[in-house]
């Protein structure tokens, strides 16, 4: 019988539109930059009106995508604002689950594909200016903001930031937090194995005083209004008198699932212990692993992957015994809601 409501679930879970009735639309841009050295790819998923049949979004062969209306006219009203960040490698893809089941909720959805750290667009020298990464969000929410008739109206005062892993660390330093790159090297000397600390030192990003204090700068960005980190890592670097002073409200959601490079206790868990206690909520998910916060595999992923790229098949995995990938991402989406609605006061 168990099996049987599981299955029922995923069907549920992966027919068009996620069973919700309201409409929802998807744009891609490419935001330009002044200096001609950092384009953006930017997507943006928001409430529409439309009643034409919408279309599979980020879907391939080995992921699972989201189905929206592409170009479909915004809905009226104003909507809150979330802007997500991917992690190293990844690309805006990869949430495009929370993308969907957030613009389904009504929120207004932008994401981008961060230079030198995508899927297809490893640069080294994009990737070293690793402080890019939080100007990149608020280049987004700047796009957003100035295009009510194509995306939808922001509503005042309600824009926040999530971000997975790498992108975990790029919305806590648009809410305040502050990177010390000597404290972070002095801690990878002692957790060498660290995801984090590996991708520190492939991409080098304070390999000279003037990247070490575009680093260490001030990044954040004051319209955000609430920050969701998605299994994080690099926080260790983190100042403590920063995070102790970060006035935006925080959700910090680990991967309970032990792990030598992310282990939880040593990244987002201990991120919330550093962080005021009245703003912050911490939730370790058991089952969950870094990978289960992105795309859902498609049955046979694992084999293309692996044939592909030796050893990521990993990114299928989630915990031992775990629920199926959907249903842990239907407990993220829920968090994340319930986080960001706002309070009677507001």
């Amino acid at each position: 019988m168990k099996t049987a409501l599981t299955a029922l679930l995923l069907i549920c879970l992966t027919t068009p539109a996620l069973a919700v009735d309201n409409a929802i639309g998807f744009q891609t841009a490419t935001l330009a930059d002044a200096h001609h050295e950092r384009p953006l790819e930017m997507v943006v998923w928001y409430p529409a009106t439309t009643t034409a049949t919408a279309e599979p979004i980020a879907d391939s062969v080995a992921f699972i995508g989201a189905l929206a209306v592409p170009n479909a006219p915004p809905a009226s009203g104003e909507h809150p604002l979330v802007v997500l960040s991917h992690g190293y490698g990844g690309n805006w893809g990869n949430q495009a689950w929370l993308a969907s089941a957030l613009a389904h909720r009504g929120y207004i959805v932008a994401a981008v594909n961060h230079p030198g750290t995508t899927t297809r667009d490893r640069s080294p020298q994009a990737a070293a200016q690793l402080w890019q990464r939080p100007k990149d969000v608020s280049r987004a929410i700047d796009a957003v903001l100035a295009q009510p008739k194509q995306f939808g109206a922001v509503a005042k005062n309600r824009i926040a930031a999530a971000g997975h892993s790498l992108g975990g660390w790029t919305v806590m330093e648009l809410a305040g937090a502050r990177f010390d790159p000597d404290l972070f090297a002095q801690d990878c000397d002692a957790h060498p194995k660290l995801g984090g600390c590996i991708v520190y030192h492939q991409i080098n990003p304070a390999n000279t005083p003037a990247a070490k204090a575009q680093l260490a700068a001030d990044l954040r960005d004051k319209r955000v209004s609430a920050v969701v980190s998605l299994d994080l890592g690099l926080s260790r670097g983190m100042t403590d008198a920063s995070l102790a002073a970060l006035s935006v409200p925080t959700l910090v959601i680990a991967g309970g699932v032990p792990s030598e490079d992310m282990p939880a206790e040593l990244e987002s868990a201990d991120l919330a212990r550093r962080l005021p206690t009245a703003s912050t909520r911490y939730v370790a998910i058991s089952d969950a692993t870094h990978f289960s916060f992105m795309s859902s595999c498609k049955p046979g992923a694992v084999a293309l992957i692996e044939e592909d790229s030796p050893g990521d098949g990993v990114i299928c995995r989630d915990g031992d015994g775990a629920r199926p990938r959907q249903v842990i991402q239907q407990q993220v989406v829920a968090l994340i809601t319930q986080f960001l609605q706002p309070t009677p006061h507001n």
